[in-house]
């Protein structure tokens, strides 16, 4: 049986603080080809014991075309769940925002998205993610992932 979040912990999920890898934040992602795209992803501990993947995909070949995806892991199941940031079902940038109604009727969990102008490059996704995920660089690192 799908594990269904509730609204309420999902919004649990995303507020919990989670801090980045030392040595991770205070230097780029070591971002990897993969067929037509760069690829990134460091695990992230959050504070109440969760944890979580940051992934990051950049196309090769169109700047505009990436994803920043925060993932949590379903202790029980070994299972991940996302929450997507894609440019795939409007036209411009948007959020995925996994909800309890989708799940409810067999959805994916992060299959509603909401159309946003808070950024409109990969950096700026990332920092999207960075400030309504509250993920944190380590202590004494620089204050950019990139």
């Amino acid at each position: 049986m799908p594990v269904i979040y509730t609204d309420g912990e999902i919004a649990t999920l995303l507020q919990e603080r989670k801090v980045l890898p030392f040595g991770l934040g205070d230097r780029a992602f070591r971002m990897k080809p993969k067929a037509g795209h760069t690829e990134g992803e460091a695990t992230l501990l959050g504070d109440a014991g969760n944890t979580y993947r940051l992934i990051l995909r950049q196309n090769a070949r169109f700047v505009l075309d990436f994803s920043v995806i925060l993932a949590v892991r379903v202790a029980e199941s070994g299972r991940w769940h996302t929450n997507r940031l894609e440019g795939e079902r409007f036209v411009g940038f948007h959020i995925h925002e996994a909800t309890e109604r989708y799940q409810a009727v067999g959805l994916n969990e992060d299959g509603y998205a909401e159309p946003t102008n808070r950024y409109g490059d990969f950096e700026g996704a990332l920092t999207c993610m960075q400030q309504d995920a509250h993920i944190e660089l380590p202590p004494g690192a620089q204050t950019r992932l990139f």
